[in-house]
């Protein structure tokens, strides 16, 4: 039998969000299959740090991009010498809270940062894409686009714009560049530390109540590893993965009731 050919050796990748959790952790597992990594996000210190060890970790030379994606012209400026095969579209949801408190500019400023993001940087590396023949698309959002999770109104409606957006691409990208979602369950990342902190605040129980509250809801009963949603992308983006598309698949450690 054959090997999983999990080679990504003469591929970039421009993973968003690389400075902390499930973006570090797939820019490292990516430059272990022998990609070389393009890491964005907006605090440079960590990029800095972080391309040391991705250059230590394939033995290439890695490199950063410093950029918001609430700023899209700056954001197009940013990535116009880029040429990347596979792109993690990987970002901070927006803030706690129900919809119906949620201001009209909450929407359009996530929408801005996550699908306005999102179709800047597509168009940007899709040409190399098209020329290689070869393509990878992941966008990292949530279990909400299947269960809209309660108090996060305003992420639940972008996250599903995204799940719809990709769709949408898995329909018109030619044969060989595929577009899949990654849905995060509770996952110990910095974006889960605040929205504890959120949600504590908000109901006065203590942040530890919170956090058994959720693993109680998890049959794996703990929280998830950044490292283990990037075993995922990188088997995603991977020649193992080219026949897989269009598809939304969740890491919840059994959590979500959909089938």
């Amino acid at each position: 039998m054959a090997a999983l050919d999990l080679d990504l050796a003469g591929h970039t990748a421009l993973v968003c969000g690389a400075s902390a959790g499930i973006g570090r952790e797939t820019a490292l597992i990516l430059a272990a299959h022998g990609a070389r990594v393009v890491a964005l996000a907006r605090r440079r210190e960590r990029l800095e740090g972080l391309v040391d060890e991705l250059s230590a970790v394939s033995g290439s030379a890695a490199d950063f991009v410093v950029a918001d994606l609430d700023d899209t012209a700056a954001l197009q400026r940013a990535v116009s010498g880029v040429s990347a095969t596979i792109l993690i579209n990987n970002t901070g949801g927006p803030p706690a809270g129900p919809l119906t408190e949620a201001s009209p500019d909450a929407l359009r400023s996530a929408f801005n940062r996550h699908v306005i993001g999102a179709q800047v940087l597509l168009q940007a590396m899709l040409p190399d894409m098209q020329a290689s023949g070869y393509g990878r698309i992941i966008n990292v959002l949530s279990t909400s686009v299947r269960e809209p999770i309660p108090n996060l109104g305003v992420s639940n409606t972008i996250r599903g714009a995204m799940a719809s957006w990709a769709k949408s691409l898995s329909k018109e990208l030619g044969p060989g560049i595929t577009i899949n979602n990654v849905l995060p369950g509770f996952t110990d990342t910095e974006r889960l530390a605040s929205l504890k902190q959120a949600v504590a605040g908000r109901t006065g129980t203590s942040q530890e109540a919170v956090m058994q509250g959720w693993i109680g809801r998890v049959p794996e009963g703990r929280l998830g590893h950044p490292s283990e949603l990037a075993g995922l992308i990188a088997f995603l983006v991977s020649p193992a993965g080219a026949y897989i598309r269009g598809q939304s698949v969740a890491v919840d450690g059994g959590r979500l009731n959909a089938i």
